[in-house]
């Protein structure tokens, strides 16, 4: 009996060709340029995805959110064009579903999150029709916008699902950004706003709850707390919700609908011996080493960090995960620490943005000299033009600079 030959082998395997990773792959050639790296991605199209909140609302267009993978894969860095089938953490390997395996010095997982649309009955056969639109996925995001675009009257439903999923912030994105546009088109009046979450509160961290309050207020919107949807009828424009930790079920009519469906890791990393009881990558949370494999790195939205899934967060992981990767293959001890940032712009209208910096345990934390509750222009035009050519320019080229943020004082 032979063994089985390897495909390929590297200093380093990233698997996923995200934020993250991309990240990962470019911060280590600037500072390893020897070692040979591999990044496994099966899509010819990488998004800019903070940017989908804003096409929904008509601020930006789907094309300026799209580029071709290949043409941001760093220099020096292999690209497989393929999906992972399985880890062998045990023999340093990965095997891809064209049955090759590749074998690696040390792996770095960042496959993103996986958004569960079948786990709502119906979504499926009426998702970007019959007023059914979402920004959690490239088309919908487009449909989204010809909805708030044409909407005239009646019920805008809105809901937001179990955590975790990436970016919490953005099921209320859209309905701020969709009311303030029937405000501003004069129509808001004849609109029955409803926003129906999962949750028991309408943001994780306490501190901004206020502002956002202020603004549900202001558009009129009607939030019902602990509903989670699990069915919809697009033909008989029926949303069902399930009362979290109940049997109780409530059906409530829509004329719109926005849906964030549930998430969880990729079902390759939830059957993986890399996953935790919950099926998330089980890493370390601030060295982002994994718990049992020390070979093995990981970061972004498939872990099991208790911080915001965020582009913000990965921009802080990505140095200490490169710079833990580079202690470990030299033997020496890992210093890189990551303190759970992350940041969340709530675009509570046009022109203006609620900044939400925060790390572990809810900690608010601000970059800026200003008071982040309250909408701000300044954090809009960040949010619309900076983010998005910091994310092109500089993260993805692994040359994002280093913003320091520091702890707020909030009894003050």
């Amino acid at each position: 009996m032979t063994d089985t030959p390897y495909a390929d082998r590297y200093s380093v395997v990233i698997v996923g060709g995200g934020a993250a990773g991309l990240s990962v792959a470019a911060r280590l050639r600037r500072a390893r340029p020897e070692l040979t790296i591999a990044v496994i991605e099966p899509s010819a199209t990488h998004a800019y995805q903070p940017g989908w909140t804003l096409v929904g609302a008509g601020v930006m267009s789907l094309a300026d959110t799209l580029k071709q993978e290949g043409g941001l894969i760093p220099q020096g860095v292999t690209w497989i064009r393929d999906r992972v089938r399985s880890f062998q953490p045990d023999a340093m390997t990965v095997t891809l579903e064209n049955g090759s395996v590749v074998e690696y010095r040390r792996l770095v997982v960042c496959p993103g999150i996986q958004l569960n649309w079948d786990a709502i009955d119906g979504l499926k056969e009426t998702l970007g029709r019959n007023g059914v639109a979402s920004n959690y996925y490239r088309d919908g995001a487009a449909y989204m916008w010809e909805c708030v675009r044409t909407f005239s009257g009646g019920t805008a439903l809105f809901t937001q699902p179990v955590m975790p999923i990436k970016c919490a912030g953005a099921p209320q994105k859209a309905v701020y950004l969709s009311c303030d546009h029937w405000r501003r088109e004069g129509v808001l009046h004849r609109v029955k706003p409803q926003f129906c979450t999962a949750g028991v509160r309408l943001f994780g961290v306490a501190y901004y709850v206020p502002s956002l309050q202020k603004m549900i207020d202001y558009y009129g919107v009607e939030v019902a707390y602990k509903e989670n949807l699990i069915a919809v009828n697009g033909q008989k424009k029926e949303a069902t919700f399930q009362i979290v930790g109940t049997d109780q079920t409530v059906v409530r009519p829509f004329d719109m609908l926005h849906v964030v469906p549930p998430q969880s890791a990729p079902d390759f990393v939830r059957s993986s011996p890399l996953a935790d009881e919950a099926g998330w990558l089980d890493i370390d949370p601030v060295t982002m080493q994994h718990k049992k494999y020390a070979t093995i790195f990981g970061l972004g939205d498939a872990t099991n960090t208790p911080n915001a899934k965020t582009a913000a967060a990965v921009r802080e992981q990505a140095p200490v995960v490169v710079k833990n990767l580079i202690s470990s293959l030299s033997g020496e001890p890992l210093e890189g620490a990551y303190d759970g940032y992350g940041a969340c712009p709530l675009t509570v209208s046009y022109g203006h943005v609620v900044l939400a910096e925060f790390t572990y345990g809810g900690k608010v934390v601000s970059s800026l000299r200003f008071d982040q509750r309250k909408p701000s222009r300044f954090a809009w035009n960040f949010k619309t033009r900076i983010f998005p050519r910091l994310y092109w320019y500089g993260m993805l080229k692994g040359i994002d600079p280093k913003v320091s943020h520091k702890l707020v004082d909030t009894n003050s």
